[in-house]
């Protein structure tokens, strides 16, 4: 592994433009599993074997999902 790769895996924080891309694409799968009331949030924290990462949304429901037939 390079040094560039290490150094950009050990990051704490991600760039906005990577936090938005992620988001963006977080948001379009929850929307096919909750009726999504607002924008969603992302923290990111370090933990002690990496990062915990957690994503917060208001809901106003859970959607039912039908298993494929």
């Amino acid at each position: 592994m390079n040094a560039n790769k290490v150094i950009s895996l050990d990051r704490e924080d991600m760039s906005d433009f990577a936090r938005s891309l992620f988001l963006k694409d977080i948001k379009r799968v929850a929307e096919e599993y909750f009726e999504c009331d607002g924008d969603l949030s992302l923290e990111i924290t370090r933990s002690e074997g990496g990062f915990l990462v957690c994503v917060l949304f208001p809901t106003r429901r859970v959607k039912s999902v039908k298993p494929p037939l």
